[in-house]
């Protein structure tokens, strides 16, 4: 990665804008969006845009603000960031920021668009029915792998709450009722190649679901890379009894 992912929570937040015109203009009508209070300067603004066309004037402005020890984000000028502006899919709650790291923000707009057209206007308040369960998930499953692990089964591919497809008002409140524990299952990925594009379609969703992974030690850092982070890597072979949830078998 060329950078970690972060979400600021922007309520009340100060943000200072320099810069006029179009490029402007855009970076002002997103942060207010995100509820940010635009300022042109301000002591207690943490971040800062930086809108200037001239090289001479960005670049004053660029390490000025620096030596405050605030971050910039300087308009098509990569190097000079310490923060990139994502392409946005808001579904609020859920937001799917899309970022090529300031290389090319034509790319980030074109796989947004893709993704608008694939995620359903409606899974933002499926977020928001799980999260208005979470104390009914709670009592009914205490233990928090237990508990992940239902989610995870609702929410994949297929599931009764797959966020890929539309759902009713209702929807959380009917997979509560149904809900039980989930059952411990191995599956066993054989490797092709070192090259993770060469995985399945069913293989990465494995990976991407995996509670743990049982692992030869040539596998490849690539291909581990591929499971959740939270997924426990074991070098060694299968217990006689695998634990509740999916176990991965990957040689």
């Amino acid at each position: 990665m060329n950078g970690l992912p972060i979400l600021l929570r922007t309520a009340g937040r100060r943000v200072i804008l320099v810069g006029e015109g179009e490029a402007a203009d855009a970076k002002r009508r997103l942060l207010e969006r995100s509820g940010l209070q635009v300022v042109g300067d301000a002591a207690d603004a943490p971040i800062a845009v930086v809108a200037v066309e001239d090289e001479t004037q960005a670049r004053a402005a660029i390490d000025a603000l620096r030596a405050r020890g605030v971050l910039v984000n300087a308009v098509d000028r990569p190097a000079d960031c310490d923060f990139t502006l994502p392409a946005i899919v808001d579904r609020s709650p859920v937001l799917i920021a899309i970022s090529t790291g300031g290389v090319s923000a034509g790319l980030a707009a074109a796989i947004r668009q893709r993704l608008e057209a694939m995620l359903p206007a409606g899974v933002g308040r499926l977020a928001e029915g799980l999260g208005a369960a979470r104390a009914a998930l709670r009592g009914r499953f205490p233990d928090g792998g237990d508990r992940r692990r239902a989610i995870g089964a609702a929410i994949a591919a297929g599931g009764p709450l797959d966020p890929m497809v539309p759902h009713g008002e209702d929807a959380v409140a009917r997979w509560l009722a149904d809900v039980a524990p989930v059952a411990g299952r191995v599956e066993s990925i054989r490797l092709r190649s070192a090259d993770p594009d060469d995985l399945t379609l069913r293989e990465a969703r494995w990976l991407g679901q995996a509670d743990r992974i049982h692992h030869a030690p040539d596998v490849p850092a690539a291909i581990l890379d591929r499971a959740r982070a939270d997924a426990v890597r074991i070098m060694g072979p299968l217990p006689a009894a695998p634990p509740p949830g999916l176990t991965i078998d990957l040689a």
